[in-house]
């Protein structure tokens, strides 16, 4: 369930909150779709899909919250060396069976969990991830991440808009 963030905040608690609403969002966009529609790409020869995005923001979750934050050997879930987009282009090779998609899903709001717990666990928005670095090699802050996630799922959730809108017509929230 999405819920609008409150308009007088500290620091700590509207990132968080931000964040709560963007994974909200993309979650309603793809709320009452089937299998077959969330893995509808947009226009070739884009793999582009809503279920491709909830794949990617899984993997996106892990690498900045587990890896770089908390510092854990977490794996990639959908992407290899060989295929780096495997979260995209995973879903054309993937049957979109229910139990695979609600797998999926499951997997994504299993990584927001931990995400949360990691991100509890910091005691201040200063505070530096105990794990890899950014791509740059250069360390980063919670608060950094927090505000990196949020234009993350920013940026997809216009995408998202797009998909749903070619999927089914809905549009807005």
């Amino acid at each position: 369930m999405r819920v609008d963030p409150p308009f007088l905040d500290g620091e700590r608690d509207a990132v968080r909150a931000w964040l709560e609403y963007q994974r909200g969002t993309l979650l309603t966009k793809c709320a009452g779709l089937t299998p077959e529609q969330l893995g509808e790409r947009s226009v070739p020869p884009s793999s582009l899909s809503l279920r491709g995005l909830v794949r990617h923001m899984t993997e996106v979750e892990r690498g900045w919250f587990r890896r770089v934050l908390a510092g854990q050997d977490a794996p990639d879930l959908y992407c290899t060396p060989d295929d780096p987009d495997g979260d995209f282009d995973g879903v054309g090779r993937d049957a979109d069976e229910p139990d695979t998609v609600a797998g999926e899903f499951a997997r994504f709001a299993e990584e927001c969990q931990v995400s949360r717990e990691i991100a509890d666990g910091f005691g201040s928005l200063d505070d530096l991830g105990r794990g890899r670095t950014s791509r740059s090699g250069e360390a980063v802050s919670l608060r950094w991440v927090y505000l990196h996630m949020i234009e993350e799922y920013a940026r997809h959730n216009g995408h998202a808009d797009l998909l749903r809108e070619r999927i089914d017509g809905a549009t807005g929230d």
